[in-house]
């Protein structure tokens, strides 16, 4: 995922949590908000319950991952994903699974 792809700056990521548009599911906590430039972005925030910084930074390389897969970057909104601990007890399969269910929950409520 390119860099210009990402949601990057703390002020950009708490004014889209703010926005209080969001998805839950047991793994991910997706907030989301129209986009503001020409592409969509997305953030991605694992948390210290998830393990240390090696775990934490590999887990944020299997999300990428799955957004890469998931998404062309033509969306008309802005995403920010929030891992949550039961994301640990399930296999990659699964996880991608449930982001695509979340990324398709968005959609419709979005129209």
């Amino acid at each position: 995922m390119k860099k210009e792809l990402r949601v990057c700056k703390n002020y950009e990521f708490s004014s889209i949590i703010q926005k209080r548009q969001f998805v839950k599911s047991p793994a991910f906590v997706c907030y989301y908000q129209k986009r503001k430039e020409e592409h969509a972005r997305v953030g991605i925030s694992v948390g210290k319950k998830l393990g240390n910084a090696v775990h934490r930074n590999k887990i944020k390389r299997q999300v990428r991952s799955m957004i890469d897969s998931l998404y062309n970057f033509k969306e008309e909104y802005d995403t920010i994903i929030i891992v949550r601990p039961p994301y640990l007890k399930r296999t990659y399969q699964e996880n991608i699974e449930e982001l695509k269910m979340d990324k398709t929950r968005i959609e419709k409520k979005i129209g």
